[in-house]
């Protein structure tokens, strides 16, 4: 086996993962960030009655009465339009009580002519629609119709601008929610490596002791340098792959000093393994796999054969082992996977995008193989 990775790991030197406090603080920025505060209002109301009086100034070529109609008509704009997006709306088109509102919508729009009228005739000018051909000192139906349409179009423009911001923040919060949930699966699947390698490996040393063997100190030490790494690579959402393969190597080690002469593994590395990153502890439920249902139940001599390569930000990954010779006689199929590799094909699944990796496990011709690639 080539001598590739042996720098010292110091995880204890690593400052703890502040992953967590990192979600919670994106969950509540995106939570915030279609909130509609009362800055918003105030912009908003501004920008549009300067728009409005520059506009109607225009047209009456009368900057001074545009001014007067606004400073009247804007506070009824306001009210009306607050009055049906926080009252109308979800006391009655939200429960579905379509009739209620129309009526009650009319209703306001019949008290905001009177209003608007009054305040116009007494308070700017008796002619109270100069942009109409002929004196209008009274409430006539052109006048009516023109100012509740008007009216109408300001509500409804206010009322878009309302439900299209909160349908913003409830897709963001749905979606913040649905990565949440991600993660929280992505770390409970993380943290189920560990207790499931260490029980394994667990189960090597319980068998060294059954045969009183002098290996068992020198498993019990290579385990206690894999634990050091493992307890904390599984809290960072990614690894470097250079960690990851000195991390296999070290349980490659510890199978050699269980199985000895009768396991011959052949390990090759190739290719750019710089500044490549990967899930931790992916890879090593791929090896395990291979003593759990090669070696361990193997008689006589057994292969392993590890290819591990990198080229154009691909990592190939492929795994082979020799079958036992009980399972070649029997007519049940080789199992394609316990908790170790479930959880590999369901952390791909939740972690990297479908187009980004493929795995394929099968037997062929007395082997089982494991391909894999993944883009790092």
């Amino acid at each position: 086996m080539p001598n590739v990775i042996k720098k010292e790991l110091n995880p204890t030197k690593e400052p703890l993962p502040i992953g967590d406090r990192l979600d919670d603080f994106l969950y509540t920025s995106a939570s915030k960030s279609y909130e509609i505060s009362y800055k918003h209002h105030i912009v908003f109301w501004v920008i549009y009655f300067a728009f409005n009086t520059l506009r109607w100034g225009s047209v009456h070529d009368d900057l001074v009465y545009s001014l007067k109609t606004n400073l009247i008509g804007f506070p009824i704009h306001i009210a009306l339009s607050y009055f049906n997006v926080y009252y109308l709306m979800p006391k009655f088109v939200y429960h579905k009580k379509y009739i209620s509102y129309t009526l009650l919508i009319l209703g306001s729009l019949l008290i905001m002519l009177l209003v608007k009228f009054n305040l116009t005739y007494y308070l700017v000018s008796t002619n109270v629609m100069p942009e109409s051909a002929e004196v209008v000192n009274t409430l006539t139906l052109n006048y009516a119709v023109t100012t509740m349409l008007g009216e109408l179009y300001v509500v409804s423009f206010v009322t878009a601008i309302k439900i299209t911001a909160d349908w913003l923040q409830e897709n963001n919060k749905f979606h913040n929610l649905e990565k949440r949930q991600l993660t929280t699966e992505l770390k409970f699947l993380r943290s189920q490596v560990s207790p499931h390698f260490f029980f394994n490996t667990l189960n090597n040393i319980y068998s060294l002791t059954l045969q009183k063997s002098d290996k068992a100190p020198e498993v019990v030490l290579k385990l206690s340098e894999l634990m050091r790494y493992l307890l904390y690579a599984t809290k960072k959402p990614m690894q470097d792959l250079k960690n990851e393969i000195e991390c296999i190597q070290n349980y490659i080690d510890l199978e050699r000093i269980r199985f000895d002469d009768s396991l011959e593994i052949n390990m090759h590395l190739s290719g750019d393994l710089e500044n490549k990153k990967i899930a931790p502890m992916l890879l090593i439920p791929l090896i395990e796999n291979c003593f759990k249902h090669g070696a361990s139940q193997n008689i006589g001599q057994m292969h392993i054969d590890i290819d591990i390569r990198v080229e154009n930000d691909v990592l190939y990954f492929d795994v082979s082992n020799t079958i036992p010779e009980k399972r070649k006689k029997s007519k049940i199929p080789t199992r394609s996977g316990g908790i170790g590799l479930s959880n590999v094909k369901k952390r791909l699944e939740l972690g990297y995008d479908k187009n980004d990796y493929d795995l394929n496990i099968y037997e062929k011709d007395d082997k089982f193989y494991v391909k894999f690639k993944l883009k790092v």
